[in-house]
């Protein structure tokens, strides 16, 4: 059976360095997929820098809104503009960072219906 998901009912998860917007999953009906919106907000002058994480089964796919980005991988930097999609490897330890002068808005999706015991993202860590 088809389902709608409204923004408003969205659950809001408390992630470092954004906010997030949760969907799509498991807990609200999902069986195989989890979709978020991520705001990453223009970083603070002197701010300190949000470390990478990785998922350890499943792969992220990352489509740019809005804003202007770079991810940050264990492959290479990925600048991201509106229209942009990324495929991100299982594994792969990865960040993104707002680069431009207005929020980056994102849509994450993951083939998985709850990605919480899937992914590893220590407090302090630096990529790049």
């Amino acid at each position: 059976m088809a389902r709608l998901f409204k923004l408003a009912e969205a659950k809001q998860l408390e992630l470092p360095g954004r906010k997030a917007l949760e969907l799509v999953c498991g807990a609200r009906g999902s069986r195989n997929v989890t979709l978020r919106l991520v705001e990453i907000g223009v970083p603070e002058p002197g701010a300190p820098e949000r470390g990478p994480h990785h998922h350890n089964h499943f792969e992220e796919c990352i489509y740019v809104l809005s804003g202007e980005g770079t991810t940050f991988a264990e492959s290479g930097e990925f600048r991201l503009q509106p229209g942009d999609a990324l495929l991100m490897p299982a594994g792969e330890k990865h960040v993104t960072r707002n680069t431009g002068r207005q929020p980056l808005f994102l849509l994450c999706f993951f083939p998985v219906a709850d990605i919480n015991g899937g992914i590893q993202e220590p407090d302090v860590a630096k990529l790049s």
